[in-house]
């Protein structure tokens, strides 16, 4: 039993915007069951799930979009055994598996089984059967799941559309009671764009017209549209923060090494596990089931003795009294960025303003400073060196002897005056893996071992593809992952430990314990616009760079825009067209020190706390009899 449900006394129950605090209390004051739960969420995906674009060409085709579409299609497949699955309405594309038609293991129960499950437990001993019991999740279909299909969004011709196991974490969310309802549409293969081969194009609730983040948006937008408590994220770029920014949810992206990758299509040396919740709370309770060391993910060795002694949950508070945070003033740059920024950076400047009122000691360089100019230029010389000598050739010439690049770096190091001046937060990025796009795929279908699948060549071969230019090209995208032949490593982690050094470094030089700033400054795009091109090393998906060297980050709602410069085609090339009105999320990111998320609670809930400002999206409001 929670803390939250045993101390606070039973309220009316509501579905829209439910926590897991709130549905703990329902169940124990016996006004809903767990079945009840499960029911009104399937009502919502029956109500909201469905086509959000027009496919006047099939699923494959291109698209058009339709302005208050009042439809997502965050969720891709459904666990609920066939009959039940008929009886509710649901086509057989969001069957939990199209290898087996009959689907009547009893090993196998679906959602609504597990909850009448519950239920029982629950009528025999009066006691919740763990943490997350009664909270229904979605998983990002990237992740393994025994009892439904998983194929990182691809049509392809598996001989056993299911996995032989879960992934650890969805394990170990199982064991703690939770209810998975379903796998969550995602950008195919976890890269880029609001599209897959098999579960369509999914929308943003807020503007259906506009995309809903990057890859694991479906599960942001389910849970933005109340479909189901929360859902599961990864992260190799922004693909949790980002998501949970423009849907105005709670995305936290924790330390790599801390939740297992273990039954993950594809994971890679950057990529993260965590949960997209409506409230920090909600996000932490998660983290606490799912964090920890897996035998079976090599990396996770690093949280061993890592995590607090007390659940992250426990964190939560209203205060941030003696917490030093910095402002990453890097990337809130109106001269250097686009109109298209504007809103969103000064809705972070009163998120400045709202934490310094809580109590937190704010290092501020102030409006076009730097956070940590110096700090780069001091340790870039000797910790980024190779990385320097690629970056700024003309610094560095080839034809030189060696003992010249040398004499190069020591004259940078003891004359910072010397280091280029483009060297900033913003400049710097993680060199990408030889490789590793091959190799991980590959050691994950060897492993799942299915006998029509069994190489990355496979999910070229027997698989369909969409066609539309509007959305990257997912075809070219495997072949061109299977043509390498080598894995190499070497230079990302030896980046990854340098950035991590240097930024630690920085960190410590101004005694900060955290920092904040931006998720993104760039709104959401309409589906099928042009993306805003970078600005001066600002990416319009969101700011990756801290998060990818093992920083943990959290975002957190601050505000909505009022209006947005959408990207339009002129010509041969884009232009910014003139100001639309448009009330979409912003989110403000939360980082710390790598394995400091209760710190990020803390802050982040103190924050949440004060503002308040989630809101739901309007046209996805309670259906007719819900409570």
């Amino acid at each position: 039993m929670s803390a939250d449900a045993q101390t606070k006394p039973p309220a009316k129950f509501h579905l829209q915007e439910a926590g897991i605090a709130d549905i703990q209390r329902a169940i124990l004051a016996k006004q809903i069951t767990s079945t009840g739960i499960v029911e009104l969420y399937l009502k919502r995906i029956q109500a909201y799930n469905n086509a959000c674009v027009n496919e006047l060409s099939g699923i494959l085709g291109p698209i058009t979009t339709i302005p208050h579409a009042k439809q997502i299609n965050a969720l891709s497949t459904l666990n609920l055994r066939p009959a039940t699955r008929v009886k509710w309405g649901f086509d057989e594309r969001k069957a939990r598996s199209l290898t087996d038609s009959a689907d009547s293991d009893p090993k196998m129960p679906d959602a609504l089984e597990v909850a009448a499950a519950q239920d029982r437990s629950f009528q025999r001993n009066g006691k919740l059967m763990g943490p997350l019991h009664g909270v229904v999740l979605a998983i990002k279909d990237q992740y393994d799941t025994f009892d439904m299909r998983t194929t990182s969004g691809g049509d392809v011709q598996y001989a056993n559309d299911r996995p032989p196991e879960d992934a650890t974490f969805v394990k170990r969310l199982r064991d703690a009671g939770a209810i998975i309802v379903a796998k969550a549409n995602l950008a195919e293969y976890a890269v880029d764009g609001a599209r897959s081969s098999f579960g369509g194009t999914f929308c943003n609730p807020y503007d259906t017209e506009r995309e809903p983040g990057m890859s694991s948006a479906g599960s942001a937008s389910s849970v933005a549209a109340n479909l189901v408590t929360c859902a599961i994220g990864e992260e190799t770029v922004v693909s949790i923060r980002w998501p949970a920014s423009v849907n105005s949810l709670v995305g936290l992206a924790p330390t790599e090494e801390l939740v297992s990758r273990k039954g993950m299509m594809g994971a890679g040396l950057s990529m993260r596990t965590g949960p997209i919740c409506r409230s920090v709370r909600d996000a932490a309770k998660i983290l606490d089931v799912i964090a920890g060391y897996d035998p079976k993910d090599p990396l996770t060795v690093f949280s061993i003795e890592r995590k607090p002694a007390k659940p992250y949950a426990s964190f939560a508070g209203t205060r941030l009294d003696g917490v030093r945070i910095g402002v990453i003033r890097e990337y809130m740059s109106k001269k250097l960025f686009s109109r298209a920024d504007e809103e969103s950076i000064e809705i972070v400047e009163r998120a400045i303003a709202d934490v310094r009122k809580l109590g937190a000691t704010v290092v501020d360089p102030a409006p076009e400073g730097a956070l940590f100019h110096g700090c780069i230029a001091h340790y870039a010389p000797e910790l980024l060196n190779s990385a320097l000598l690629r970056q700024y050739r003309n610094l560095f010439p080839a034809d030189k002897p060696q003992a010249d690049l040398i004499t190069s770096l020591l004259d940078m190091r003891f004359d910072p005056a010397r280091v280029p001046a483009g060297l900033t937060l913003r400049s710097l990025n993680s060199p990408g893996v030889a490789g590793e796009g091959k190799y991980e795929m590959n050691e994950y279908l060897r492993e799942r071992g299915d006998a029509n699948i069994m190489t990355g060549a496979d999910l070229i071969s027997k698989a369909t593809f969409y066609n539309d230019p509007n959305f990257p090209d997912r075809k070219q995208a495997r072949e061109t992952a299977e043509r390498a032949t080598t894995l190499d490593t070497s230079a990302r982690l030896q980046t990854r430990f340098a950035y991590q050094n240097m930024l630690l470094q920085c960190m410590q030089e101004q005694k900060l314990d955290a920092l904040m700033s931006p998720m993104s400054t760039v709104p959401p795009r309409k589906l099928t616009l042009p993306r805003e091109p970078n600005a001066n090393g600002r990416p319009p998906i969101g700011w990756s760079f801290i998060g990818q060297q093992g920083f943990p980050a959290i975002t957190v709602p601050a505000g909505f825009t009022t209006q947005v410069w959408d990207r339009v085609r002129d010509g041969n090339g884009t232009r910014l067209a003139d100001p639309v009105a448009a009330a979409l999320p912003v989110g403000v990111d939360f980082l710390a020190r790598p394995f400091d998320e209760g710190l990020l609670v803390r802050i982040a809930s103190a924050y949440e706390a004060a503002t308040k400002h989630r809101r739901p999206p309007p046209e996805f409001g309670p259906l007719a009899g819900e409570p």
